[in-house]
């Protein structure tokens, strides 16, 4: 558990795809959002449970089935809101009722915990970061050491390098990077850290970036 003195933070690496899933809260009011509840909800509800956390809101990253696969049994237990970017691509959007479509740079609140969002598509159309007290939650927008894949359906790379160069990487350096899945050699890091051992955050240029993640050239 990583824990700030205004924010509740917690990481849980949870199913067969190395998945990350967070907490993500308000210490004044205890409440919390689940950041892409999967895999194994009953876990993330005895950890609430023991902790004394409220669960008030879902945060999804995108709608990938590995990331909200555990969203209808969570919302079976608790009958509360699912945000999720508006720009996401129909077939990965959740069919629930308690759906909210964010827009890019939307604020969202926890409590009293201000949460910006931002929309950084490549991996999915509709991939968005949390960004709260210098701590970013970026789901598959990038991971430790590497970024995510470009290449299934409403992938697009182009986008992809432009979510990575021109709104991470301008990020203050601090930044402390959360990625969706365990894929790195820690499981988070600064930004800072990430611009020298990244190899997707250190081309010069789009094309070299299309050569280095898709092997294309342009």
């Amino acid at each position: 558990m990583k824990k700030k003195s205004q924010v509740i933070l917690e990481q849980f690496e949870l199913g067969p795809l190395q998945n990350f899933l967070y907490f993500l809260g308000d210490p004044d009011s205890q409440e919390i959002a689940i950041i892409d509840p999967a895999w194994d909800v009953d876990f993330l509800l005895r950890q609430a449970k023991k902790k004394s956390l409220k669960i008030t809101k879902v945060f999804l990253t995108h709608g990938h089935p590995d990331h909200v696969n555990g969203l209808q049994s969570l919302l079976s237990v608790h009958d509360i809101p699912v945000y999720i970017s508006a720009h996401e691509a129909g077939f990965f959007k959740p069919k629930v009722s308690n759906l909210i479509e964010v827009k890019p740079n939307e604020k969202l609140t926890i409590g009293s915990l201000p949460i910006e969002t931002i929309h950084t598509p490549g991996h999915s159309p509709g991939c968005q970061c949390f960004l709260v007290e210098g701590t970013l939650i970026a789901g598959d927008t990038i991971f430790i050491d590497g970024c995510g894949r470009c290449d299934l359906p409403g992938s697009d790379p182009k986008q992809m390098y432009n979510s990575l160069y021109h709104k991470i990487m301008k990020l203050p350096e601090t930044t402390i990077i959360y990625p969706g899945h365990n894929y790195g050699p820690v499981a988070f890091d600064t930004l800072e850290n990430q611009k020298k051992t990244n190899p997707y955050l250190q081309c010069q240029n789009l094309s070299e970036f299309l050569e280095s993640r898709m092997g294309i050239s342009l």
